[in-house]
């Protein structure tokens, strides 16, 4: 039941979150993916983060590059999955800015290949489209961190202080 709960109140916290003001690419999305692929069922990964962003999509507007947003989600979560097994400081951190780099080229690709684009469907483009989005990259990663370690932190914090709230930790 606690599962179910924590579940519900991290998709709520993550959609909320979005619809406060906030600089550009900064949210908890991909730190509440990896945080629920490591303490939660494997589901959860998967279903958290996407349904955080249809929940706030759908009052912040949904947009053509969606399924590049949201597929980024779902690889950050399947690398969350790995984390499970190999989890300390330094592997967290360096998956986060991983999480960072990978939502960067996934979703700047779909803005470079979505019909329509600003960009040439050439490699000068592509690269044209990459640079121009580096100041979303600087947003992103700061968010990641900040995220990922505030959440990981508190969580980890909670549990020394209040042991029968413990997740059940998912098994791979």
């Amino acid at each position: 039941m606690i599962r179910y709960l924590f579940a519900f109140l991290l998709i709520f916290f993550a959609a909320f979150s979005r619809l406060l003001p906030h600089p550009p690419n900064v949210a908890p999305i991909t730190a509440i993916a990896l945080f629920s692929a490591v303490y939660l069922d494997k589901k959860y990964a998967f279903i958290i983060p996407v349904a955080a962003m249809i929940i706030s999509d759908y009052f912040i507007g949904f947009h053509e590059n969606v399924i590049f947003v949201y597929g980024s989600f779902i690889i950050i979560s399947i690398i969350g999955i790995w984390l499970r097994k190999h989890r300390s400081i330094p592997t967290t951190l360096g998956v986060s800015v991983t999480g960072s780099v990978i939502f960067f080229m996934v979703t700047n690709f779909g803005v470079w290949v979505m019909p329509g684009s600003m960009y040439q469907t050439n490699i000068n483009g592509l690269l044209n489209c990459y640079v121009a989005a580096i100041p979303f990259f600087r947003n992103t990663l700061i968010g990641d961190l900040f995220y990922v370690a505030a959440i990981f932190g508190l969580y980890e914090l909670v549990k020394k202080i209040f042991p029968s709230i413990l997740l059940k930790e998912s098994k791979v």
